[in-house]
């Protein structure tokens, strides 16, 4: 198999920058198995790995540090409902803060028990905090906007039913790694517009943001990495067919072609230097403290895509980890 952790991205692109040394082995032996960019008759696949790496319920209350339900909640008019996974701290006094998760998946995989539910429920238990994980319908077969309008329902139930479980509605923090970025930074758009719940955060981990795919990095790591910029159109893609790149794509789908990107959310965003999404993160805090909001930038320094989950024990992993914890522990205090 090519290895793609160490081509250049396209002709006439730059050399991509070096990966941090901790990361290089693993990303290596990682794509030696995972067939590289995603392509159409590549979903199952990613769907088929994607279940076969679900949380159980053993795994997700930890010995009892977490109570979970599942329960099923309205969806969007005319659709099916919306199935939310809620995890409260066992033994919580009052009503406490909670992460809403969205999961990633490149919109057209993953779960509500995706392996990364476990970073979400790591930061909570270290700060009492509960975690409610939505799952939406996924591209192709349910093309935008059906996964941000899922994910929306949710976040409304939520906040409309948060006190009879225990949840403080007032201290709700969105959470998404990648797609669940994008849907992350659609929701706090979605309800700024709408008049919809008053969110602390948003904390968008290595987000899609521009279905046009037309940064410097995403030529640069066109074929770099994991989620490379094939993969990243590939995606998009799927859910936006041939609205892609085009004037139709609402900014709730696509967050960097919002207008106005004022009176949102706190938010948290961090990328990798090595992944493809790297320049449209940058970007769009950027936007934010143009207009005025409050933005946290991490660009990890020889980092690919979601490079903690696969690679928890780097020093880097480790202080990503505890960047996120503290950015909770300041906007919900």
């Amino acid at each position: 198999m090519t290895d793609t952790a160490a081509r250049p991205g396209q002709p006439g692109t730059t050399t991509p920058p070096p990966f941090d040394t901790e990361l290089a082995g693993p990303l290596h032996d990682i794509l030696a198995g995972l067939p590289m960019p995603l392509t159409p008759a590549l979903i199952p696949d990613r769907r088929r790995r994607s279940l076969a790496g679900r949380l159980s319920d053993a795994e997700i209350r930890r010995d009892g540090a977490f109570v979970i339900e599942e329960r099923q909640v309205p969806g969007p008019l005319g659709a099916a409902e919306v199935t939310l996974l809620i995890c409260r701290p066992a033994g919580a006094k009052g009503a406490v803060p909670a992460i809403y998760h969205t999961h990633g998946g490149g919109m057209v995989a993953g779960s509500h028990r995706s392996t990364e539910l476990a970073g979400e429920l790591d930061r909570a238990q270290e700060l009492g905090l509960a975690v409610v994980a939505v799952d939406y319908r996924l591209a192709p077969e349910h093309p935008g906007p059906a996964p941000v309008e899922d994910c929306y329902a949710g976040l409304m139930w939520l906040a409309d039913h948060a006190d009879g479980l225990g949840l403080d509605p007032s201290r709700i923090v969105l959470s998404g790694n990648s797609a669940g970025g994008a849907l992350a930074a659609g929701l706090a758009l979605l309800a700024r517009d709408l008049d919809g719940p008053k969110l602390s955060g948003q904390l968008l981990q290595f987000p899609m943001l521009d279905d046009r795919c037309d940064s410097a990095s995403a030529r640069q790591m066109a074929r770099v990495g994991l989620w490379d910029g094939l993969s990243n159109q590939a995606g998009w893609t799927a859910l936006l067919g041939g609205r892609r790149g085009t004037a139709d794509v609402p900014c709730y789908t696509a967050p960097a072609r919002a207008e106005d990107l004022s009176r949102l959310p706190p938010a948290f965003i961090e990328v990798g230097s090595v992944e493809a999404l790297r320049d449209e993160g940058i970007a769009y805090a950027s936007r934010i403290w143009q207009a005025g909001g409050e933005a946290e930038l991490h660009v990890w320094s020889g980092a690919f895509h979601s490079f903690d989950e696969w690679v928890p024990s780097a020093v880097v992993s480790r202080t990503a980890h505890q960047a996120r914890v503290g950015w909770l522990r300041r906007v919900l205090s």
